[in-house]
């Protein structure tokens, strides 16, 4: 696990300054504790920083083969390395360590691009082919691990695990894309198809691109993607047995280390699942740790002990405030890009109490995504097949109307907000399911925008991502178009991003055996009905967790990480809000109705609606401009 950058000259073999290089490093320490290493040659230079974890003394970076025709820089995993070694020696290759970084190099001189569909694992990696004159950058399946890359006025292309160490070199123009200031708001994250920085990208999950001196900039390629078009025909018995041995074989290829290993516990499904196949798989306690609150109604700490003590876990939990603005600061630091995920504040403080013992940490994520977990899953499907038995001719004027009368609810459970679910009803699934998705309605967003900014955008709408790609998806249900759509786009855009920034902040490895890209191939293929039945999502995994897991830890409500933004912009952080509409950089940008931005902050403030998300996202917009653009 660890940071990347590097240079590569697309035209000619000018040199690459090593300063440059490690000017690119050094703004992501946190990324590498345990070393760094550069090399370079004509036309390209490589870095890396280390985390040590497989091959503590021989897996030094960039890692040459001997003939110092490939090189390769890597941030990552690759699970079953092992395997593909002895596949690879079978084969004739010797290997001088005992690292998963030369399985890549050997990999890819037996099979060429074709290596990277044998590796199972996260990883972002750029591979130097000497004789090619090619740059191979890759990105794993997922999108677990970051690459962001740029094209520079020099003819050369920059890259890096994070945009920070773009960031670190002179020739990047520093202007903002308007269009991801629009995704950003409707989404509370810059999707990984934008940036918020323009003429940066971010190599897509499951996508490579390859550089050859001499030839143009080329797009990148698509080496996989999930499909739904398929549904097993298997007994239910059946698909809980082969479900039982996937997470098995997942979680236990993801404790393969040679640092301290442990796991995140919420004492929710996904973790405490994660937790009793470690146990079943170690000859010792197995350690988890638990951020609580204290605030009764947001903690879970008991459901996580009773986890912990099921499994004779070396078990620590911490208690902490969820007034934890103060990390706001930290937090724009590492996303770079603006992020108003709020649980990132939890989250942050869970991987630090987890680097305290351990330096590599397996988490529940990706479950909620792969088998049907989220609410939002159950409300599309419910509202699709309300919308398919009444005509649109009907059915848009009529909640249509409804939706436009009703009065705003926010501060309503989900299932009451009927403003919300009207406006839904009202239009297709693929703009319903945009709509629930997302954090600042369309409607509110065109209030916001100043009317310069709103020029500028023309007919550019967040929301006809998730519509496209639904509409494209390789599905059959509506609920498949739905979590394609999670999969393609919120996933590495919110959750993967989340996970990364805020472990790697801490220095700390975490992997996701949920995430697995077999175990989320074969939720793809599940029938409807083995996915949600009922009120019940990730029905399946559920019934094959029952012999390991209580019922109600099965059964139980799904509660999350959650943070008390509305109260923080009445209290402590009344002062930002304020600033929000004039002296910020976010005021001064002009993309926003300045007079608008202050009857939000002051109705929220006066408590007449709950605006504290909304003035959430601008704060941290506010501040990645500063850091991004020097506002």
């Amino acid at each position: 696990m660890c940071g990347i950058a590097g240079i590569f000259h697309l035209e000619t073999a000018k040199p690459v300054d090593p300063a440059r290089v490690r000017a690119m490093l050094d703004v992501m320490p946190h990324r590498g504790p345990d070393g760094s290493g550069i090399w370079t040659a004509p036309g390209v230079g490589l870095g890396h920083l280390r985390l040590s974890i497989i091959d503590l003394g021989g897996g030094a970076q960039p890692m040459l083969t001997e003939d110092e025709s490939l090189v390769v820089t890597f941030n990552g995993e690759i699970y079953n390395f092992a395997e593909v070694r002895a596949e690879l020696e079978a084969k004739g290759h010797v290997f001088r360590t005992d690292s998963d970084t030369e399985v890549i190099l050997h990999g890819y001189r037996q099979w060429g691009e074709e290596c990277v569909n044998r590796f199972n694992g996260m990883f972002a990696f750029a591979l130097f082919d000497a004789r090619a004159q090619s740059l191979w950058l890759v990105r794993d399946r997922l999108g677990v691990k970051p690459l962001h890359y740029a094209l520079l006025s020099d003819g050369s292309l920059i890259f890096g695990s994070e945009l920070k160490s773009l960031l670190a070199h002179p020739l990047l123009r520093r202007a903002p894309d308007l269009s991801a200031v629009e995704d950003y708001l409707a989404y509370g994250y810059v999707p990984d198809d934008a940036c918020m920085v323009a003429g940066v990208r971010k190599l897509g999950a499951g996508e490579t691109l390859r550089l050859v001196r001499g030839r143009p900039l080329a797009h990148p390629q698509r080496y996989w993607d999930i499909s739904f078009a398929d549904r097993s025909k298997a007994k239910p018995e059946v698909l809980e047995e082969e479900l039982v041995a996937l997470m098995r074989q997942a979680v236990r290829s993801r404790m393969v280390s040679d640092v301290p290993l442990g796991a995140f516990l919420s004492g929710g499904v996904d973790s405490s699942s994660v937790v009793a196949l470690m146990a079943e798989a170690s000859n010792q306690a197995v350690k988890t740790c638990t951020i609580g609150f204290d605030v009764a109604s947001l903690d879970e700490t008991a459901y996580a002990d009773r986890i912990a003590r099921r499994f004779a876990t070396d078990h620590r939990t911490r208690i902490v405030s969820p007034d934890d603005y103060g990390l706001a600061d930290t937090l724009a630091f590492h996303f770079d890009e603006p992020f108003a995920d709020a649980s990132a504040l939890p989250t942050y403080r869970v991987c630090e109490l987890a680097r305290e013992q351990v330096t590599v940490a397996l988490s529940g994520d990706g479950a909620d995504e792969a088998f049907a977990g989220y609410r939002r899953h159950r409300f599309q499907m419910q509202g699709e097949r309300l919308r398919g038995l009444i005509p649109a001719s009907v059915r848009e004027p009529l909640f249509g109307t409804l939706g436009r009368y009703y009065p705003k609810a926010d501060w309503a459970p989900r299932p009451l907000r009927a403003k919300s679910t009207f406006l839904e009803l009202a239009g297709d699934g693929g703009e319903a399911y945009a709509a629930s998705v997302g954090v600042t309605p369309h409607a509110l967003r065109q209030r916001l925008f100043s009317q310069d900014m709103k020029s500028r955008l023309g007919a550019y709408r967040a929301e006809d991502r998730y519509i496209k790609a639904m509409a494209n998806a390789p599905a059959r249900d509506p609920l498949d178009r739905a979590q394609y759509a999670d999969i393609r786009i919120w996933l590495p855009g919110d959750i993967l991003t989340k996970s990364d920034r805020m472990s790697m902040a801490v220095s700390l490895e975490a992997r996701e055996p949920l995430l697995d890209h077999r175990l989320v191939e074969f939720a793809a293929r599940l029938p409807v009905a083995q996915r949600i039945r009922g009120n019940s999502g990730k029905y399946l995994m559920k019934k094959a967790m029952e012999p390991f897991l209580p019922q109600d830890i099965l059964y139980r409500p799904k509660m999350g990480f959650v943070t008390p933004i509305s109260a923080w912009f009445r209290g402590a952080l009344a002062g930002e809000a304020t600033a929000v509409a004039g002296g910020s950089a976010l005021a001064r940008t002009g993309w926003f109705d300045t007079k608008m931005l202050a009857k939000i902050a002051a109705d929220h403030k006066a408590g007449l609606s709950d605006h504290g998300r909304l003035l959430w996202q601008m704060v941290m917009l506010d501040k990645a401009l500063g850091r991004l653009f020097g506002a």
